[in-house]
């Protein structure tokens, strides 16, 4: 068996994929554009601004390291030594790409149609004019590639994508886009001047929600909403994401909050905490989870008429 000292992993960590590849395997290796690379083995996997990600796959990672043991399928101590065999033949010349002062996002490339993703929305029970308002707000788009995944744009106070979700049409496969910001998640602004705000699990219960009130005849464009793209039981008990901390931060105008997460373990247990925090910080706090169903898409599914198939939509 081998091992790697504690030495060697932090050299390993310290090369980039871009270098490993332009200093040991340049014939793997495709200039997309001036600052894009994808390699011959797998196009979908792009290179930029020091990080990479395998859009076919949906995930991606930062290091040389990440990409031997992920895309290459070695074992820790195979990458490792890997690496540092190879920086024994010669020194790395580190390749230098243009420096970014802000965080760069690798989007999936759009497709020119939306014909998978409303059809899969509308399979869930989303609204027509919910998911129309998301397209037309430039909230949703159709990835180009062979899965027509859904992806979600997360837009910061002054209307910038800071982080995208993406969400298959056919699978369970969901995540984050490579370079995604955590504070910055997908959100319905609502009216400005609110003092409320409505917080839910994931987009589609987000979405699910306003399908809901739509069907009951209120404004739900009206609503501030907010998603937390996942939540999970703390040893704390009174830690608030950063995604709903930096949006109370971004509209000092809310005082009550009202959280829709799932009738589970998880969603119990994070609710609690949750409220904890938020109440620690003076706001009102409602706890109301969906009236029936898992989530809220399982309450908008029954109030339509729809039967989810859980082998395919997992959360």
């Amino acid at each position: 068996m081998s091992y790697v000292t504690t030495d060697e992993i932090i050299q390993a960590r310290q090369m980039d994929l871009l270098t490993y590849l332009q200093n040991y395997e340049p014939e793997n290796l495709i200039k997309v554009s001036r600052d894009t690379y994808c390699t011959k083995e797998h196009d979908s996997l792009k290179i930029n601004n020091g990080m990479w990600h395998w859009f076919s796959r949906g995930f991606g990672g930062a290091t040389a390291l990440d990409y031997l043991i992920k895309v290459k399928e070695m074992t820790f101590p195979q990458a490792v030594m890997t690496i540092l065999g190879k920086t024994a033949v010669s020194k790395p010349v580190f390749m230098k790409q243009e420096a970014d002062k802000e965080r760069r996002l690798l989007l999936p490339e759009r497709s020119s149609s939306t014909d998978h993703v409303v059809r899969y929305l509308r399979g869930r029970g989303i609204h027509p004019s919910v998911i129309n308002y998301c397209l037309k707000n430039d909230l949703l788009y159709e990835s180009a590639d062979k899965h027509r995944n859904a992806v979600f744009l997360c837009r910061d106070i002054n209307g910038k994508v800071r982080s995208a979700a993406v969400r298959s049409t056919t699978t369970a496969y969901k995540g984050d886009v490579t370079g995604s910001d955590k504070h910055c998640s997908f959100s319905f602004p609502g009216d400005p001047g609110r003092n409320d705000l409505h917080i839910f699990e994931s987009a589609i219960d987000l979405l699910s929600y306003a399908s809901i009130l739509q069907m009951k005849g209120y404004d739900w464009q009206e609503v501030p909403m907010l998603s937390l793209a996942g939540v999970y039981i703390q040893s704390r008990k009174d830690v608030v994401p950063v995604a709903l901390a930096q949006y109370l931060k971004d509209h000092p105008v809310i005082t009550d909050v009202h959280m829709h997460l799932d009738n589970d373990e998880v969603g119990r247990g994070a609710s609690d905490g949750i409220k904890a925090g938020l109440q620690n910080r003076g706001y009102t706090v409602f706890d109301e989870p969906p009236a029936c169903g898992k989530d809220v898409n399982d309450q908008l599914m029954a109030n339509v008429g729809l039967k989810r198939n859980r082998e395919v939509y997992q959360r």
